[in-house]
């Protein structure tokens, strides 16, 4: 069986570090908020080319952290995609705000001329951007289209640690950058976790206080916070396996090209490549009339593949409402019964690779 995803694999590849690291953690007696999350938060900021880190609990923490620490409150719209992980949207409603959904391009991320269209219409308090499947949105449109309207932007950078825009990492654009460490992630942990990060002092110091209770001094709270701390054995793993994720993103990479040399249906839709940006390929995606059909019989081959995501946010009971759809959302409908996520991540085999573009290949051709 060829697994769609395996992140067993990337605890075993690193498997005599990770365990050292965590007994370390369990001898030290110290298991939340000490010294392992001070220095992935140091280390993590530096290696994402901003000033400041905040570990939390998860990716949707992170987002609902930032938002707050921007002073988005009930009532405020907020602009993103539908076409994402839930979690996106999930933020938003957490804080009380409403969301405002627009397009996607044919690379899924967010279509710069509809995010200006609806920022005529409404009155946004803040743009988050998705970078989505590892590919990073086109941030040289949608910053100055924000600036223009004096919107914040926030970054959802879930599933795009490392990719860069000209050199620059995603999720040092916006005014904070919020990142998941579930275990399929590029960076994944062993359980949940998850990071903000920023170059505003105010915005950390607000997001700092906001993680644990609204306290600035121990168990008096300024103001309503919530409990989102990064644990300390979670920290520990990642601090090991940040080592290593320059190397396996290149490894992603490295098998993506190969996808692209071998997949030569000429009715399979291939992941974009923006120029100037590096698509770190946290899916592979492709899209085709014949999905369903492609993933039947792709199991029957004992290949493992997935769709990510099978219904638009907007479509979904809990955020089906026409006021979140100013515009229509073509692409994104679209795409949603075409895409699907075939097998990746970097401990996968050139071999392993190579049998599923066979297996498409035969499939389609």
């Amino acid at each position: 069986m060829i697994l769609q995803c395996n992140p067993k694999a990337g605890y075993l590849a690193h498997k005599k570090e990770i365990d050292e690291a965590c007994l370390r953690v369990l001898d030290s007696g110290w298991y939340i908020l000490g010294g392992e999350c001070l220095a992935f938060e140091n280390e993590y900021s530096k290696f994402n080319q901003t000033e400041f880190a905040l570990g939390v609990a998860n990716g949707t923490d992170a987002l609902e952290l930032a938002l707050r620490a921007i002073g988005i409150t009930a009532g405020d719209q907020v602009v993103t995609v539908s076409h994402t992980a839930v979690a996106t949207v999930s933020a938003i409603s957490r804080v009380g705000a409403e969301p405002v959904f627009v397009d996607v391009l044919d690379d899924y991320t967010l279509d710069p001329e509809q995010l200006e269209t609806v920022l005529k219409q409404i009155d946004a308090k803040a743009v988050i951007v998705v970078h989505l499947y590892g590919q990073p949105a086109d941030m040289g449109l949608i910053m100055p289209i924000a600036k223009q309207f004096n919107v914040p932007v926030i970054e959802d950078c879930a599933q795009a640690h490392g990719a860069l825009i000209n050199n620059k990492k995603v999720g040092s654009f916006g005014i904070v950058g919020c990142f998941s460490f579930y275990p399929t992630k590029n960076l994944g942990g062993i359980g949940d976790g998850g990071m903000l990060v920023t170059s505003n002092k105010e915005v950390y110091e607000a997001a700092k206080v906001i993680r644990q209770y609204g306290w600035k001094e121990r168990y008096i709270s300024e103001v309503q916070g919530i409990n989102s701390r990064l644990d300390e054995l979670q920290a520990a793993i990642l601090r090991i396996k940040l080592k290593y994720l320059q190397q396996s993103n290149q490894q992603r990479q490295k098998l993506a090209q190969f996808y692209f040399d071998n997949l030569f249906d000429t009715h399979l839709f291939l992941p974009a490549k923006r120029s100037g940006t590096e698509h770190v390929f946290h899916q592979f995606v492709v899209r085709t009339q014949n999905r369903d059909y492609l993933q039947s019989r792709l199991s029957e081959k004992q290949i493992a593949t997935a769709v990510h995501y099978p219904k638009p946010v907007h479509q979904q009971p809990a955020y089906n409402d026409p006021k979140y759809c100013p515009l229509p959302l073509v692409n994104t409908e679209r795409l949603c019964s075409q895409i699907l996520s075939l097998p990746m991540y970097p401990e996968l085999s050139e071999n392993e690779v190579a049998a599923v573009s066979d297996a498409v290949n035969s499939i389609l051709y």
